[in-house]
């Protein structure tokens, strides 16, 4: 059981649930392939929860491609 960051805290920098899994499990598998992290420390030892602390820290974001829904 993941307790930080709580979602509530994650949704405040990913407006959709939906999102925020894709997101962390895209950025877990790079994660996983020895990307470096983007932060200097982290809590967890997992791949995820590294990926969410990312995210609650505002060093992860996303952007919609415009051009992909056309």
């Amino acid at each position: 059981m993941m307790l930080e960051p709580s979602i509530d805290s994650l949704l405040k920098n990913i407006n959709s649930k939906y999102t925020l899994v894709t997101l962390s499990a895209r950025r877990a598998r790079q994660i996983q392939d020895e990307s470096p992290l983007l932060l200097e420390r982290t809590n967890s030892p997992k791949y995820v929860g590294q990926a969410l602390e990312e995210i609650y820290e505002g060093k992860l974001h996303y952007s919609l491609d415009e051009d992909a829904l056309k």
